[in-house]
């Protein structure tokens, strides 16, 4: 397929392998102040890490001349972080004294999923050469299944969410670097060439792709992210946490899965409208609209399992946008990606028209009313 040489599935991997990495430090930083004696000195740590992480996608599966081994360094970095965590986790949950079995879920898991990349690196030794990237992706997607899997399994009720507001916004920021890698992705333009062409389709089409990006934050961030994050607030015991790790730790991957599914999609249409293609290709349609389609699924999803409801609206759109593939693949790709922010656009609306949207924003109000004053209050009394 036209994407797989320019490193699209080495990218799709670091955001997933970037997702274990994110929800373990976001973990941790909600048992424990992140900016608080060594903690700093090991987010640092992380932080190094994971831009060694980003810089090695091109080399990730497949080494290239004269570079380090690309496989080697970016499982490396990978255990690296995660060794990082695990060590920042054993540090505080030891001090708390936690349990045994607590200590061994944040243990075992990246020590299993270590032995898989380890195995992945050896690959080149015993699997043909032309099976080398698809026996490396199975193997890593069997170090992140157990990565993810633990979490269904642990005894939840020796675990606490002690800050749902700490958990909710880490999640929140994740999304909104996902939204911002699709507005950098229509900025870098088509990866086949030097630079984009002036021209006024390329303009309007990078014009309609961020007001597709527009579309989807809104869809996220107006009422669904607040309404959520009420609900984690007023839930006590131990459902709690089961709640954070479905409706967060789970479905946020889906909503990254389908972000980064519609940068792809955006920067491939971009290029068909620099080369003047009469039509969209059946794949891009596929991929632009299929990524829309699991972003509203998750969306959905996320709504179902915080209010016990389904949107039907959302529910809507999604039939609508995944038939409107057959048709984009037939038409000018501007027409295409029109016609998908003017659905994006009114899905918005009808929600934005929702009476639980009413409801939502109004706590928000009362709660942002209530904490100024409480702030307002101690500064009278203490400064």
């Amino acid at each position: 397929m036209t994407w797989r040489c320019r490193g699209w599935r080495p990218a799709w991997w670091w955001w997933r392998c970037s997702g274990g990495c994110w929800t373990g430090f976001v973990a941790l930083g909600n048992v424990v102040r992140a900016d608080h004696g060594v903690l700093p000195v090991l987010g640092l740590g992380i932080v190094a890490v994971v831009f060694v992480l980003a810089i090695t996608i091109p080399q990730a599966f497949v080494d290239q001349p004269d570079d380090l081994p690309g496989p080697l360094v970016f499982a490396g970095a990978y255990l690296v972080v995660r060794a990082l965590t695990s060590v920042g986790f054993l540090f505080v949950l030891t001090r708390a004294g936690h349990t045994r079995v607590q200590l061994g879920a944040v243990t075992v898991p990246p020590l299993l999923a270590a032995v898989f990349i380890g195995v992945s690196l050896t690959a080149p030794w015993w699997v043909p050469a032309g099976a080398v990237l698809e026996t490396r992706l199975v193997l890593w997607t069997a170090a992140l299944l157990v990565e993810y899997a633990v979490g269904l399994v642990l005894p939840y009720a020796h675990w606490s969410l002690p800050s749902a507001g700490h958990w909710a916004e880490r999640h929140g920021l994740i999304v909104l670097v996902a939204l911002g890698e699709v507005v950098i992705s229509l900025g870098v333009g088509p990866g086949r060439f030097d630079r984009l062409a002036l021209t006024t389709r390329v303009i309007t089409a990078s014009v309609l792709g961020i007001a597709l990006v527009a579309a989807l934050w809104w869809l996220h961030f107006d009422s669904l992210a607040a309404g959520v994050e009420q609900v984690l607030h007023g839930t006590r015991g131990p459902v709690r946490v089961p709640l954070a790790r479905d409706a967060y730790t789970y479905l946020h991957l889906v909503t990254i899965t389908g972000v980064v599914t519609v940068a792809l999609g955006l920067k491939l249409l971009l290029e068909a409208v620099a080369v003047r293609h009469s039509a969209l290709s059946g794949p891009v349609s596929a991929v632009l609209h299929g990524g829309v389609v699991i972003y509203l699924a998750s969306q959905a999803a996320v709504a179902r399992r915080a209010f016990r409801r389904t949107s039907r609206s959302t529910l809507v759109g999604m039939v609508l946008i995944a038939a409107l593939a057959v048709p984009g693949a037939h038409v000018a790709p501007l027409v295409a990606l029109a016609v998908l922010v003017a659905v994006c656009g009114a899905l918005a609306v009808l929600q934005r028209m929702a009476g639980e949207r009413g409801r939502i924003k109004a706590a928000l109000r009362r709660e942002e009313h209530a904490v100024e004053e409480a702030v307002s209050a101690w500064r009278k009394q203490y400064l």
